[in-house]
């Protein structure tokens, strides 16, 4: 049994989705894993993981979109805002997202199905340098 950590740093440019399965998958290559798990973590409360459909851009804008009527900045109740009005809804999206996703290795290769990709969300308006932890188990 191999165990590896890979930290990768993800620049974002504000809100939005950005896609890291190449950067994963070729952590998964380096590691020489053949058949095994890797986990991927984000070190963050304001921005989180999802695994998305990769194919179509307008399924991720609609995403986008309905995030921002699910938590809205404009809502007079939030009052968390230290770091700015985006500040509350950015760990209200977090929480409701995922900070983890594990992900099957076979024959080398993340298990993932032909239209997912693996993509940091970002919840914050400003450009943010995100940490995402990619550990991998296996032989």
């Amino acid at each position: 049994m191999k165990a590896f950590h890979y930290p990768l740093t993800v620049s974002t440019r504000g809100k939005g989705t950005y896609e890291i399965t190449q950067k994963v998958e070729e952590t998964v290559s380096q590691s020489g894993v053949q058949t095994g798990i890797a986990t991927v973590f984000i070190r963050h409360t304001s921005a989180s993981l999802v695994i998305y459909e990769n194919a179509d851009f307008t399924a991720r804008k609609d995403l986008h979109s309905y995030f921002e009527r699910l938590v809205s900045e404009d809502d007079p109740e939030l009052i968390h805002t230290l770091e700015g009005p985006d500040d509350s809804t950015s760990h209200l999206r977090g929480v409701l997202t995922r900070t983890g996703e594990t992900i099957p290795i076979a024959n080398g290769k993340l298990t993932l199905g032909t239209w997912q990709g693996i993509f940091v969300f970002e919840h914050r308006r400003a450009a943010h340098q995100r940490t995402v932890d990619v550990a991998i188990l296996g032989v």
